[in-house]
């Protein structure tokens, strides 16, 4: 049985390599995936050599896909998502465009008569695979997938060739010119990009996700034209045939009329090269170049492309920003065919790119379309990436998806603000130097990304620009859409070149947000006298808080575009509102709930079982000590073993008392008890012996006298989309106290958060956060606060602030106790200290006591001594050294003499001394109590 089958594997692999030449193949797979075999091989097309890969798994007919590359890549760069749909079911091919790879030619910029005929010359070479299915002689069941500039090809060929059969179009383009000069305005530096990739072979434009969706930096240049297996060896495929068909190399051969690129142009084509270098070195687009540009571009044949199209275009994405996936729906819609809009987070200024779920999608949109499968689901019609904060295990943004049954355009649901700043007048400065800054082309997603979070980067020089406010949002505003505003606009030289942006603005009215890191550019002519123009601003998908404003900034630079050389000054008035499309039918979906979200309540069912069925009781507290109610907190023998041991202890017959009025410092190294002591006085654990008694009353889990106790310790988690005051109400409604207890304002205005309150705790620095948090502690005034490393994280600024909350609290008769490593701090901000070590009282009382105890004096001196003299007091009986101070006097320590025996001698030498007292700091005190106790 297994020589039979053996025998007809042979066969069958003889007989494919006889119907498909000398093409090599590999396999790669798992143990417990289809295995996919690849082969490698290079196609003549008139002009070029087009070096293609070819996967396929399993037996029998199935659909094909072509997948095409992003500009500046190669098929390399798609080989994952190839290998994928392959497993999947279907008939893969992959292929380096012309002047990209080891494919040769000219780069076309997706020309219809080469890039555009190659895909075709590709259908042609499937219809003749056994393995391909056919929907008539001729016609193989095929779609067409790609990035960027292999996103547009699929289009195009859909428009050009009607065996198409679906498409998925990803981050790509549909006018070409509208991309490189939107408005009339040269997008310069993207432009530079492109045409330096395409002229030098450089990296691709398409960032990279980590995944299949990635673009990879291009091969070795074209001219091999050879075939490659999977480990790279090369090897001459097939044999060459005349006509305008595909056909497999010959030995040696060479494609015959192969376009040879002037050395200026790199590997474009003569006329994109002349007309690049005509546009930038004028900064202005002509008629000409946006011709040649929309003659290759999939709006070109907008009427013809009826198929089925799954359209992905990124949020963060200077190139090819939504409105260019809005015009591929509105055309494709328009035919009559299926179409669903996904907008991904990422795009080409990187971001998140989201490659597994989309892939995913894909594949599901061709099963649908090419396999006939009617009940997959394909997803909905509309979808768009949304931030749902912060992952608090990477500091990374999480996203949410938002859906709709039916895509809603650029401009559903539109609200109006008024915009108030009447006429400003702004200059284009000569040179368009210094240019403000929107984003950097290709490196803006690492901010875009964030900018719902409240995180930006934007620059607008002052007398470039003008500005024009909203009154603050009576609520939370989502856009999602394209802003528009009328405005009218005056230019002394008859033309000006704007670039339009709305910011999300703070209440403080200085932090501003450019959603997507995302500008309008627009040229406007016949100016001199004013004219009023309505702009459409970039589309995006933004949440702005209530209490928030919406700014319209129009500068006159941008560093990502071309402005005029000429000086020139602007008058720019608002002619109505800004309106902003909400899309009210999108409808966010619910997070997914973190493990803990059902696991800790499930645990804590489960504690509470075992505690009824073994019949545990609470041991009822002792009765509150009246002589102590006046007291904070009085600690007793407290002491307590770590698990499992009877002779190692965190804690170890620990005794001291805190007043009212004091800020505690609780100090020890690692591993001294202090953050046990703290849990065990907020209830959280039980001691092993000893007590605890706040305001006399003994502290139990529960005990109602903690409801005087506030508590900062290890953090405090915040729901980043709530305002820092929601978060503060939601806090003190769960505790199930009166409203009217909270003394929230009294807390906030304590803690000094401001205008901060307004805005979401996502946009918060580390330092607002730990203020906050202290806030929520302070909710209810209580009587006792307890910090634990209240200053973590925070920069020396933000460290005084908190020094300053922290006596503002106690000023009012209440009590502070903190924990933390910075002594400086505490020798600042504290009253008395508690020292700890290995679980032991080592000292406690009053800073200035427990500093001034040190062998150390600081010599004052009316002036200066000199160098002689500091060697004769060091020499002293009893003296151990003596070192001049930093500002003045000297260091003395002693070492066996007094005081007034020093002063005595100090005398003698006719040492003007103006004062003696002690000088240590609290470090090193902490270090000669800490060494001693472990010593």
């Amino acid at each position: 049985m297994l020589s039979r089958r053996r025998g007809r594997w042979l066969a069958a692999v003889a007989a494919f390599a006889v119907l498909a030449g000398a093409g090599t193949w590999t396999a790669a797979a798992s143990d417990d995936e289809a295995t996919v075999h690849r082969e490698d091989r290079v196609l003549t097309m008139p002009g070029a050599r087009i070096d293609t890969s070819y996967f396929t798994a399993g037996d029998g007919r199935r659909p094909a896909v072509l997948i095409g590359h992003g500009f500046g890549s190669s098929k390399d760069s798609v080989r994952l998502q190839a290998e994928a749909l392959a497993r999947d079911g279907y008939a893969v091919m992959t292929w380096s465009a012309r002047g990209f790879g080891r494919s040769t030619g000219s780069i076309g910029l997706n020309d219809p008569e080469h890039e555009v005929k190659d895909v075709s010359r590709l259908i042609d070479w499937l219809a003749g695979r056994p393995e391909v299915e056919l929907d008539a002689e001729g016609d193989p069941r095929v779609g067409v997938t790609g990035v960027s500039y292999g996103g547009a090809v699929s289009l195009l060929a859909a428009g050009h060739d009607r065996r198409v059969d679906a498409i998925a179009p990803q981050i790509t383009y549909w006018n070409l010119a509208d991309a490189l000069f939107p408005d009339g305005v040269f997008k310069k530096l993207w432009a530079g990009m492109f045409f330096t990739a395409g002229s030098a072979g450089g990296s691709g434009l398409v960032p990279d996700a980590g995944e299949p969706l990635a673009d990879a930096p291009a091969e070795d240049g074209p001219g091999t034209g050879r075939a490659r297996d999977g480990d790279g060896a090369g090897t001459e495929a097939g044999t060459e045939a005349g006509g305008g068909a595909p056909t497999q190399l010959g030995a040696g051969g060479r494609a015959s009329g192969a376009a040879q690129p002037a050395a200026a142009c790199g590997r474009f084509e003569p006329a994109l090269c002349a007309m690049y270098e005509r546009v930038a070195t004028s900064g202005r687009p002509d008629a000409e170049a946006r011709a040649l540009l929309e003659a290759r571009s999939p709006s070109a044949v907008a009427d013809r492309i009826k198929v089925p199209a799954l359209i992905v275009q990124g949020q963060s994405d200077s190139l090819f920003p939504l409105s260019h996936a809005d015009a591929m729906a509105e055309a494709i819609t328009g035919n009559g065919a299926p179409v669903a809009v996904d907008w991904i987070a990422g795009g080409h200024d990187g971001g998140d790119l989201e490659a597994g779920r989309v892939q995913g999608r894909i594949s599901a949109w061709f099963d649908r379309y090419l396999n006939g499968n009617k009940a997959v689901d394909t997803g909905p019609a509309f979808r768009v990436s949304r931030t749902g904060g912060v992952d608090s295990t990477d500091g990374q943004a999480t996203l949410r998806g938002a859906t709709a049954d039916a895509y809603p355009g650029l401009a559903a649901g539109r609200r109006e603000f008024a915009l108030t700043g009447g006429t400003q007048s702004f200059r284009n400065p000569a040179g368009a130097n210094p240019p403000g800054i929107s984003t950097v082309p290709g490196l803006g997603g690492g901010l875009s990304r964030f900018s719902s979070l409240g995180v930006g980067l934007s620059l607008d020089f002052p007398g470039q620009h003008a500005r024009f406010d909203s009154a603050p949002l009576d609520r939370r505003t989502r856009i999602t859409g394209s802003p528009t505003v009328r405005v009218k606009v005056g230019s002394d030289s008859g033309e000006a070149v704007l670039f339009g942006k709305v910011y999300d603005v703070g209440p403080d009215g200085r932090r501003q947000v450019l959603p997507s890191q995302l500008v309008a550019p627009v040229r406007i002519e016949d100016a001199k006298a004013g004219r009023t123009v309505e702009l459409t601003l970039p589309a995006v998908d933004h949440e702005v808080e209530a209490g928030h404003r919406l700014r319209l900034v129009l500068a006159a630079t941008d560093l990502a575009y071309s402005s005029p050389a000429a000086p020139a000054a602007y008058a720019v008035t608002p002619a109505g509102p800004v309106t902003v499309p909400t899309a009210p039918g999108v409808t966010t979906q619910a997070a997914g709930m973190p493990w803990w979200v059902w696991g800790l309540p499930a645990a804590g069912a489960v504690v509470a079982a075992a505690l009824l069925l073994t019949a545990h009781r609470r041991t009822a507290a002792p009765a509150p000590d009246t002589g102590l109610a006046e007291v904070p907190l009085q600690i007793t023998d407290l002491t307590k073993r770590y698990a499992k041991s009877a002779d190692r202890y965190a804690v170890r017959d620990l005794s001291f008392r805190v007043e009212k009025g004091q800020v505690l410092g609780l100090l020890g190294p690692n591993g001294a008890g202090k953050t046990t002591t703290l849990r065990m006085l907020m209830g959280l654990i039980t001691p092993d012996d000893g007590e605890i008694r706040v305001f006399g009353h003994a502290i139990r889990p529960g005990a109602p006298v903690l409801s005087r106790v506030g508590a900062f310790v290890e953090g405090a988690g915040f729901l980043p989309h709530l305002s820092g005051r929601e978060n503060l109400e939601l806090y003190w409604r769960a505790t199930g106290r009166p409203a009217e207890d909270s003394h929230v304002e009294e807390a906030l205005e304590i803690a000094g958060l401001g205008d901060a309150l307004a805005r979401a705790v996502r946009t918060y620095s580390q330092g607002m956060r730990q203020r906050l948090a202290i806030a929520q502690a302070m909710l209810g005034l209580p009587d006792l606060l307890i910090l634990d490393e209240p200053t973590n994280g925070l920069d020396p600024p933000q460290i005084r602030e908190m020094r300053d909350v922290m006596i503002r609290y106690a000023a009012g008769g209440r009590t502070v106790i903190v924990s933390s490593h910075l002594l400086s701090e505490v020798e600042q901000s504290c009253t008395h200290l508690v020292v700890m070590d290995r679980g032991r009282l080592v000292q406690a009382g009053p800073v200035a006591d427990i500093t001034g105890a040190g062998d150390t004096l600081l010599v004052t001196t009316a002036e200066e001594p000199s160098a002689p003299l500091v060697e004769k007091i060091a020499a002293l009986p009893g003296i151990g050294s003596a070192v001049r101070a930093d500002g003045g006097g000297l260091l003395v320590r002693l070492d066996g003499a007094s005081a007034a025996a020093l002063v005595a001698e100090l005398v003698r030498l006719d040492v003007p001394v103006t004062g003696v007292g002690p000088h240590r700091r609290l470090e090193d005190a902490f270090l000669t109590l800490i060494g001693g106790a472990s010593a």
